[in-house]
């Protein structure tokens, strides 16, 4: 395929900042829509919340800098992974520092599994099965965290009323997408958030979130006091999560090799998958969610004819600027729950039917459909389990079992591995 900027080119300035744009105006929204859920699990108010962003932006901004420069040196945007939220929401309120212990030590653990080579061999465990079966759980295993967003009532709306909202917004975005083309389906997010956002406020007015009490220019390091506590459930939860990351990170950057097919690609997934690792660590110092490569870049570079890496380096700037504008955060951020909740359904069913393209990919076995369906009924099981039944576990199985992700992951790899083995 032929691009109008080639892979290592510099476009002209204009070119370069339209293109920067476009990138930014995609992942703006995903880090305020992950930002805001993982804040809604901490004991916090709109000051803290903003500035967990303000950092977030910046993680992302180093992420974003450091692989275009450094790591795969590919166009490959970063972003918050959803595959640690669903660790968070199983860890609960009362175990944050333990988390972000954890996301520290998985990073390290990542780092030196990709220096060392040893990567190279946990990818053979896993196969299409067990890739489809992850990217469905991240999905599925959410469910119980983006209902309670969509119902969570208001001073000016009901729970029935957000309900209704959802669906004529989730509708809407699926419509949209069909009919949508090039750069405008690719940033169909951030427009479906900000028409989402004025349709709740002119439907049911309400006041914006306080910002009169924030300064306009800001740093992202106040309060900041890293305390690190290890706990081995927790710890064992994350580990499971980055087996998934990594196989994310990886897929990702295979995806743009199959679009533009660079040289030294092992090289550039060893490196890469490195820096994932380093910034994960990053992540875990300033208390932060965790960033992976994201695999819809591909679709973006398709839909914008640039290959050009460089084309990153003004998103990683504008990111690296907002992490110092807290008032500005807190009016991007002004986003009601509902449309928050509709935004994170849009991505998981993307989700979905990215995991099914990968499972049908093969062909069709019955044993296939039992490998993939125990797996995920256990984990919407698991999910769904009430907190006084999950408060009887163990409290070092907590995190394990207590987690519908992890344990639809042991399950398909018991089942793909033990069960059902195949010589391949």
């Amino acid at each position: 395929m032929k691009f109008k900027y080639a892979l290592n080119e510099i476009p002209p300035l204009g070119h370069l900042l339209l293109f920067g744009i476009q990138w930014l105006a995609i992942i703006v929204p995903i880090i305020l829509i992950m930002g805001t859920a993982v804040t809604s699990l901490h004991p916090s108010g709109i000051g803290e919340q903003v500035i967990y962003i303000q950092r977030l932006f910046f993680v992302v901004a180093v992420a974003i800098f450091s692989q275009v420069i450094w790591g795969h040196r590919l166009p490959v945007i970063i972003g918050p992974a959803t595959v640690f939220l669903v660790g968070m929401a199983a860890g609960g309120k009362g175990n944050l520092e333990a988390i972000y212990t954890s996301i520290l030590l998985g990073g390290l653990i990542l780092t030196a599994v990709s220096i060392t080579g040893l990567f190279a061999h946990l990818k053979k465990l896993f196969t299409s099965t067990v890739v489809a079966v992850i990217l469905i759980l991240v999905a599925l295993t959410l469910t119980p965290m983006i209902l309670n967003l969509i119902t969570a009532p208001t001073n000016q709306a009901s729970s029935f009323a957000n309900l209704c909202f959802f669906f004529v917004m989730v509708f809407s975005m699926f419509i949209a997408s069909k009919y949508l083309r090039g750069l405008w389906k690719s940033t169909l997010i951030f427009w479906a958030i900000l028409g989402g956002t004025l349709a709740y406020f002119l439907i049911f007015p309400q006041s914006p979130l306080p910002t009169n009490d924030l300064p306009i220019v800001a740093n992202f390091w106040q309060g900041l006091t890293p305390s690190f506590v290890f706990d081995s459930g927790v710890f064992l939860s994350f580990l499971i999560c980055f087996l998934a990351l990594s196989v994310n990170d990886l897929g990702s950057i295979q995806g743009v090799d199959e679009l533009i097919k660079p040289d030294n690609m092992e090289t550039r997934i060893t490196k890469g998958v490195t820096v994932t690792g380093l910034v994960n660590v990053l992540s875990g110092f300033l208390g932060v969610i965790g960033s992976v490569n994201f695999s819809f870049s591909s679709g973006v570079i398709i839909a914008s004819g640039a290959a050009s890496r460089y084309t990153l380096i003004p998103t990683s700037i504008g990111l690296f600027a907002l992490s110092f504008l807290p008032k500005t955060i807190a009016i991007l951020g002004s986003i009601p729950s509902v449309v928050i909740g509709s935004s994170m359904v849009y991505l998981m069913c993307s989700q979905i039917a990215g995991g099914l393209q990968v499972a049908l990919s093969q062909k069709y076995k019955f044993d296939y459909g039992l490998i993939i369906g125990l797996p995920l009924i256990l984990g919407v099981i698991i999910s769904y389990l009430p907190p006084d039944i999950i408060d009887t576990f163990p409290p070092v199985l907590k995190p394990v079992l207590g987690n519908g992700f992890v344990v639809g992951v042991i399950a398909v790899l018991i089942m793909e591995h033990l069960v059902f083995r195949q010589k391949h």
